[in-house]
């Protein structure tokens, strides 16, 4: 289902009003357009299927390089993301950092940030996001684990309330092999770096 702009626009308008601006001064004359195109954006992956990007696969033995068969995990990271949080409609952004087992099939690596893109362009929490995130893997994958870290800053915290602006927040979904913590400790430090973290800048 699109976002319909026509309709959020004339609710922006009455919001405009309804916090005392005059949605017909200049300055805000093309604000309820504007934000309905930012919408149209933000919220472009509700009705999509996650799993899409995930149809395409390789096959590892009979594939372009079969000496290469991954004796391990297979690890995306510093995944950039935004999405808008359902609880105030304020953004958070940040990083996912994917890693998988792989059995006999492959997916090209590009294929993750689209299933983390469609997911987060729906009214989220970072939770359920990375839950999501995970279970569509495990799901449309051939894998034996699944490891999904996400670390991002939510405008809810840094610019309202305490405005704990340095402060991000980190959840770790898994599956399969990667459910015992002891199995992914190994990813876990991988991730332990700055640059792995996203500490470069969200």
């Amino acid at each position: 289902m699109a976002v319909d702009r026509e309709r959020v626009a004339a609710l922006v308008r009455e919001l405009l009003d309804a916090i005392g601006e005059d949605p017909d001064r200049p300055g805000l004359r093309l604000t309820p357009g504007r934000v309905a195109d930012a919408y149209a954006e933000f919220f472009s992956g509700v009705g999509q299927d996650a799993a899409s990007p995930l149809a395409h696969t390789i096959s590892v033995s009979r594939g372009p390089a079969p000496e290469t068969l991954p004796s391990g995990a297979v690890m995306l990271r510093g995944i950039r993301f935004r999405s808008i949080c359902e609880h105030h409609l304020l953004p958070f952004r940040g990083h996912a950092h994917i890693a998988y087992l792989p059995g006999e099939q492959v997916v090209g690596l590009g294929a993750l940030p689209k299933v983390v893109d469609v997911l987060a362009s729906r009214p989220q929490v970072q939770e359920r996001l990375g839950e999501q995130i995970a279970d569509t893997l495990a799901s449309s994958l051939d894998t034996r684990g699944v490891l999904v870290v996400l670390d991002a800053t939510h405008e809810c915290v840094t610019m309202r309330g305490s405005q704990q602006s340095d402060s991000s927040t980190v959840t770790i979904a898994a599956r399969g092999e990667f459910a015992e913590p002891a199995a992914r400790a190994e990813l876990m430090m991988l991730l332990g770096s700055p640059r792995a973290l996203g500490a470069d800048g969200a």
